[in-house]
């Protein structure tokens, strides 16, 4: 029987699992334990938002809505990068 070729798994952009990091980081520093409480005060879909802190899904524009939520710019967010 041959053995079934499996699909490499998409490995993840060591920028986008920092960026993915940092947000948690931020999250949890803030108080919110839960990223679904988080994401449901800041009007974010929970999927969406989960999906940015594993690095899975990141779109920008779901990233400004996250920093907009926690008031931080651009420039301070990447200033550890």
């Amino acid at each position: 029987m041959a053995k079934q070729i499996k699909k490499d798994e998409k490995k993840l952009d060591s920028r986008i699992v920092l960026i993915a990091k940092e947000l948690e980081r931020i999250r949890k520093e803030r108080g919110y334990t839960s990223y679904e409480n988080f994401a449901i005060e800041h009007g974010i879909s929970r999927m969406q938002y989960w999906r940015m802190e594993k690095g899975t899904n990141f779109q920008f524009e779901s990233l400004l809505k996250i920093l907009d939520a926690h008031q931080i710019s651009l420039s301070e967010f990447f200033k550890s990068f």
